[in-house]
C-alpha cells in the first residue's frame, strides 16, 4: 500500500492499517514533483494507493487530480484506490476510485496478523539527488525496538505527552513522529506553512494544542533564531525542543531559551532514513551543551575513526561498529545485497555514514557535516556546517553553501555562495562582514576564495544542501546528470552555477 499523502490523520490511520495486516508500506507527500513520486513508489508495483484530491498549503488549496490521474497511469499494478477529500474536489474524473469514508465504513473486527520478526514494515528512499532513489526496507521488529527505546528512553517521552514534529511524510521524521503512538503519547500533526498567516504561525499551534515536545528541522529554528522570533504564546506546557536534519549552532540553542522564556532542553540529534532513527542525540541524564549532541544512542556502537582508528577530541569519520536495530533489512530490488553493501559498508566490516563528526572527552558529539564535503585547504580539514554556524545568523544572508573544488591543475577553490536577504546587496561591506564572521567564527584558513551572490540556492526536498552535486558541476559536470531534477526543490536554480565551473583560484 502506498499514499500520495500529507500529515493528516488519514495518512497515519492508512499506516497503521497497512502494518496490521502485514503490508509493505511507502508515501510521499503532494509537494513532491509527481515525476519523483512515480520514481520511488513505482519500485514496488502497488497495488493499492491512498491520496488526496488536492492540498493545502499558506492559506491556498491546490488541485491535485491531474497529479494523481498520472500517477495511477504509471502504476499498473494498482488495483484500488482511496480518495482522502482534502479539499472536496469531484473525483469522478478518476474512474474506480473510491473515497475515503466509503473505504472506512466497512466494519470488522481488527485482527493483526502475526509476522516474522524482520517482515518489511515500510520503505523509505534516499533523497535520489544524484541517480535512482533507493528504497531502504525496514523491519516492523527492529523498527518497534528502535523508536521505543529512542522515545521512550532517550527523549523521555510519556503517555501523558503531547508530541508534534513539523514534518511532511517524504521525510523520515513523519516516521518517527508517529512513533509517540508505542509509548501512549498524542501525536499532533501539522500540514502546511509555519509561518502562515504569520511568523509564529507554528508556535500557535504548539501553545492551542498544549504540545509538550516539539521537533523542527534545523533550519526552521535557525530561521526563527536569525528573526530573533518570539511567539506571543505562554508556550507552558512545553518541556522539550528537538532539532535534527543539520548541525543546529550554539546561537539557535540560546534563542530557543529566549522565545519560550525558560530553560527548556533543547534536544538535537543526527541519524538518517538509513536507520529511521538517530544513533546521537540527548538522554535526560546527561547534560546537554550548545551546539553539541548530548551523546551516543544507547545501542548504537558510534565512534570516529580516523585512517581506520578510532579517535576521541578530534574529527573523524562517523562509523557504527556493530549492528543496531533498525538498520535495514534491505534494499529493494537488491536481490544479492551488492548496492546495500556497497552503499555503507564498501570493502570493510563497519557501517560508514558519510558523517564527519567530532566525540569528545566529555562523550557529546559535534557533527561538521558530510565527510564527502569536508573543506581541505593544504591539508587542515573543516567541516562545511563550521562555515554555515558562522555565516547564516548574519541577517543579510538568506542562505549559503560551501564546497572546496579540487582543481585538474592541482589547485584548490573554495567559493561561498550565498542567497541574500530581501534589501541586502553583495557589496564590499557586506563581503568583509562574511569574511570576518568565517575568520573569527570558524577559521582563517577556511576563508573563502571568492563570494558569490546567486539568487537562490537549490535543496533537496527534505532541506539537504547539494554540496556534492554542486561540487561536481563546479568540476564540469553537466548539472542534468549530476543530479535528479525531481528530488531537489528548485532544479532551475541549478544553471547558475554552470558559469563558475572549471573556474580557476583568484
Amino acid at each position: 500500500m502506498v499514499g500520495y499523502l500529507p500529515n493528516i490523520g488519514e495518512t497515519v490511520v492508512a499506516f497503521l492499517a497497512a502494518a496490521s495486516v502485514g503490508a509493505v508500506w511507502a508515501v510521499c507527500n503532494p509537494d513532491v514533483a509527481v515525476g519523483g513520486v512515480i520514481a520511488r513508489l513505482g519500485q514496488l508495483e502497488p497495488t493499492v494507493l491512498v491520496t488526496v484530491d488536492g492540498s493545502v498549503y499558506a492559506g491556498k488549496r491546490r488541485d491535485k487530480r491531474a497529479e494523481v490521474a498520472e500517477l495511477r497511469a504509471a502504476l499498473p499494478t494498482l488495483r484500488a484506490t482511496v480518495v482522502v477529500p482534502r479539499v472536496g474536489l469531484d473525483t469522478s474524473e478518476l474512474p474506480g476510485a473510491i473515497s475515503w469514508d466509503e473505504a472506512i465504513s466497512v466494519g470488522g473486527q481488527l485482527d493483526p496478523v502475526s509476522l516474522p520478526f524482520d517482515h518489511p514494515l515500510w520503505v523509505l528512499f534516499s533523497s535520489g539527488t544524484t541517480g535512482a532513489p533507493k528504497g531502504i526496507v525496514h523491519g516492523h521488529g527492529g523498527v518497534v525496538l528502535e523508536h521505543v527505546k529512542y522515545l521512550g528512553l532517550q527523549l523521555d517521552m510519556r503517555a501523558a505527552d503531547r508530541f508534534c514534529w513539523y514534518t511532511t511524510t517524504s521525510w523520515m521524521m513523519w516516521n518517527f513522529q508517529i512513533a509517540g503512538l508505542l509509548v501512549g503519547a498524542t501525536i499532533v500533526l501539522y500540514d502546511g506553512c509555519p509561518t502562515y498567516p504569520g511568523a509564529g504561525a507554528m508556535w500557535d499551534v504548539v501553545d492551542e494544542q498544549g504540545v509538550t515536545m516539539f521537533g523542527a528541522g534545523a533550519g526552521y529554528l535557525l530561521a526563527c533564531a536569525k528573526e530573533d522570533l518570539r511567539p506571543d504564546r505562554p508556550l507552558d506546557r512545553l518541556r522539550s525542543v528537538g532539532s535534527t536534519g543539520s548541525p543546529l549552532p550554539a546561537d539557535a540553542f540560546g534563542w530557543v531559551q529566549r522565545a519560550v522564556g525558560r530553560a527548556v532542553p533543547v534536544q538535537s540529534c543526527s541519524g538518517g532514513t538509513d536507520l529511521v532513527s538517530a544513533f546521537v542525540g540527548s538522554a535526560p541524564n546527561v547534560p546537554i551543551v550548545a551546539g553539541e549532541l548530548a551523546c551516543r544512542s544507547l545501542g548504537a556502537a558510534v565512534q570516529a575513526w580516523d585512517d581506520g582508528a578510532p579517535v576521541i577530541g578530534v574529527p573523524g569519520e562517523l562509523v557504527i561498529t556493530a549492528p543496531m536495530p533498525s538498520m535495514p533489512v534491505h534494499f529493494w530490488n537488491d536481490p544479492d545485497g551488492k548496492r546495500y553493501r556497497d552503499a555503507y559498508f564498501g570493502s570493510g566490516a563497519v557501517w560508514r555514514h558519510g558523517d564527519w563528526i567530532t566525540i569528545t572527552d566529555r562523550g557529546s558529539v559535534v557533527v561538521h557535516g558530510r565527510s564527502d564535503a569536508t573543506l581541505n585547504r593544504q591539508g587542515v580539514r573543516m567541516g562545511s556546517a563550521e562555515i554555515y554556524n558562522a555565516v547564516e545568523p548574519l541577517p543579510e544572508i538568506a542562505d549559503c553553501l560551501v564546497v572546496g573544488v579540487e582543481l585538474p591543475d592541482g589547485g584548490y577553490w573554495l567559493p561561498l555562495f550565498v542567497a541574500l536577504a530581501d534589501g541586502a546587496d553583495l557589496d564590499d561591506a557586506l563581503r568583509a562582514k562574511i569574511t570576518d564572521a568565517i575568520r573569527t567564527g570558524a577559521s582563517p584558513r577556511h576563508v573563502p576564495d571568492e563570494i558569490i551572490a546567486l539568487p537562490g540556492l537549490p535543496r533537496t526536498l527534505t532541506g539537504k544542501r547539494l554540496e556534492i552535486p554542486v561540487k561536481r558541476i563546479l568540476q564540469g559536470g553537466d548539472p542534468h546528470t549530476v543530479v535528479t531534477a525531481t528530488s531537489i526543490d528548485r532544479p532551475d536554480l541549478l544553471d547558475g552555477f554552470t558559469r563558475y565551473a572549471r573556474k580557476a583560484p583568484v
